[in-house]
């Protein structure tokens, strides 16, 4: 087993290799609700991260961007936040910074088990859309852990710029724009680089503004 590590920009991962899923398992079990401990497993790399102030302003502001476009343009979803995908059947598991589900049907299960106040990942579906904050290099493959849980799309964030993927044939591929909303990777880019993020309330607003001028989902609803 080897032991890696890597610190900056208010992240810090330590990477396991050659880790059975069952201490992953173990681990997650263990580990206090609410905490800034994040796990991810891949097969054979476990990695630990503790996530910090900057991390965690990234993904709020990656997180809502997403829901003001869906809400102004029409797309139902729910959100399910920083879920740890935990899959016995195919070993592999990962918090997400964001993730959320757009399928129709998903929206419907996810909003039913919500609520019943249901707490079980394992009735829940695979969301259809995660991000992911990487701001340090991480120590287990993440793409390949939301292939194998087959969500559509992945928004990555490196602190400079915001990449989108589609899953095909097993693999991401960059495809620079959202099949669920309709915006660009350089759209999401803009938003969390170059415009001004000190005031969020003021952020959102013109985000909200932004994006009245998009096009409407058909038959959509919030």
């Amino acid at each position: 087993m080897s032991i890696a590590t890597k610190a900056p920009l208010s992240e810090t991962r330590i990477g396991f290799t050659g880790v059975g899923f069952d201490v992953y398992e173990r681990l997650i079990r263990a580990t206090p609700a609410r905490t800034a401990v994040r796990m991810a497993y891949d097969g054979r790399n476990l990695e630990i991260m503790v996530t910090g102030p900057v991390h965690d302003d990234y993904g709020w502001f990656l997180d809502r961007f997403i829901n003001v476009v869906a809400r102004v343009v029409g797309v139902r979803r729910r959100a399910l936040g920083k879920t740890t995908w935990i899959r016995p059947e195919i070993e592999r598991g990962i918090e997400a910074d964001q993730c959320y589900v757009f399928d129709p049907a998903k929206v419907s299960a996810v909003s039913e088990l919500l609520a019943r106040k249901e707490n079980d990942v394992a009735l829940y579906p695979n969301p259809d859309l995660a991000v992911e904050v990487d701001i340090s290099r991480p120590q287990a493959d993440r793409p390949a852990i939301y292939a194998a849980l087959e969500v559509p799309e992945l928004w990555t964030f490196d602190s400079e710029r915001v990449t989108i993927a589609q899953l095909s044939g097993g693999q991401y591929v960059d495809t620079g724009r959202s099949r669920w909303i309709p915006v660009t990777a350089s759209d999401a880019t803009r938003w969390l680089v170059s415009e001004d993020t000190r005031d969020m309330d003021a952020w959102e607003e013109r985000v909200r503004a932004w994006a009245e001028l998009l096009p409407r989902a058909e038959g959509g609803g919030t």
